[in-house]
């Protein structure tokens, strides 16, 4: 098994080494493959030193599987050239997400929709992955007819420059900006760029990946998605209305069936998710589980997990098993 990870050097590339080293995939071949300003840096993977190399070297070799976190225009350029050479390419950009050609994936809810004939697989935005993990077992009991979702949401998730803004204005040091604002100390509501609609993109992504990945268009969302200074994870306020009315031990017993998640909710000893518990982990964690008391059929849940695993580098590794679970690649 030959295996690519394109943006190896990055902070989300680097943590899909890590889940792929942690998880056992079964690599006999690994190309590290970055930008031309990072080809013959070396990198180590399982105790073993590897140079990064070019995109048209990687091609060249044909790996089976080329797990892509290199941004949008990166993906959109160079997905279709490694699925030319008959690789499989799991790609964590917006690039593919919504295009009607490509499958959108999260395994534990349709990574049975996937064939052999999938040459571009598209990974799920973060803050959407966490949230239908919680959601889908839920979805399939209850019928979901309306979502709204706030999100607090991991300066990782921008990058590494947001993280060294964040760690600079909390030392007193001046350095390099990811955001137009102060992050540290403070909250900002905007995440990507705004749109037409008042909305930012990533709350736009919230709302249609939302449908499409679990193959319902009648479901109602509505995002404010927010940046806040801390490291380790997102978390999201979410609140569900549903077609039919439930027992909330109906509901804990849905959750503790889905696959993925963990729940953690016991009030009376200050038990619930938080980011600082969730850093490094691969599970959903969630809380504060009640009854929106002002409307029927209503529940509000906290849902948190680590962006840069589950929301990132974790689902995609996950998406890689299944084709070679399945024999798909």
């Amino acid at each position: 098994m030959k295996v690519a990870v394109v943006g190896a050097t990055g902070l989300v590339g680097g943590e899909m080494l890590k889940v792929l080293a942690e998880r056992n995939f079964p690599v006999d071949e690994l190309l590290l493959v970055a930008s031309e300003k990072s080809v013959g840096q070396k990198m180590s993977f399982k105790g073993k030193e590897y140079s990064v190399v070019s995109m048209a070297d990687a091609i060249a070799q044909k790996p089976q599987i080329a797990i892509f976190s290199a941004g949008g225009s990166v993906s959109k350029e160079m997905a279709p050239k490694f699925a030319e050479a008959g690789t499989t390419v799991v790609d964590n950009s917006s690039a593919w997400r919504m295009d009607p050609t490509k499958k959108l994936v999260v395994p534990e809810i349709n990574a049975h929709e996937l064939t052999p004939e999938d040459k571009i697989i598209a990974n799920p935005n973060c803050s959407t992955i966490q949230m239908v993990v919680a959601l889908n077992k839920l979805h399939q009991a209850l019928k979901i007819k309306r979502i709204v979702v706030s999100t607090y949401q991991s300066v990782t998730g921008t990058g590494k420059k947001a993280v060294d803004q964040l760690m600079n204005e909390r030392a007193g040091k001046e350095g390099e900006k990811a955001y137009a604002y102060t992050i540290d100390l403070n909250v900002i509501p905007h995440i990507d760029v705004f749109t037409e609609n008042g909305y930012t993109k990533e709350e736009m992504k919230m709302v249609n990946e939302t449908k499409k990945i679990m193959g319902d268009d009648s479901i109602g969302v509505t995002a404010t998605t927010v940046r806040i200074p801390v490291i380790g994870g997102h978390s999201e306020s979410v609140n569900v209305e549903f077609e039919r009315d439930f027992t909330l031990e109906e509901v804990y017993r849905i959750l503790h069936e889905t696959p993925g998640v963990v729940v953690v909710d016991d009030t009376a000893n200050l038990q619930y998710p938080m980011p600082l518990n969730a850093h490094g982990k691969d599970e959903v964690f969630v809380g504060r589980i009640r009854r929106d008391e002002t409307q029927p059929n209503t529940l509000n849940l906290w849902v948190v997990a680590d962006n840069l695993r589950k929301g990132a580098a974790t689902n995609a590794v996950q998406i890689a098993e299944y084709l070679v679970e399945n024999k798909l690649v």
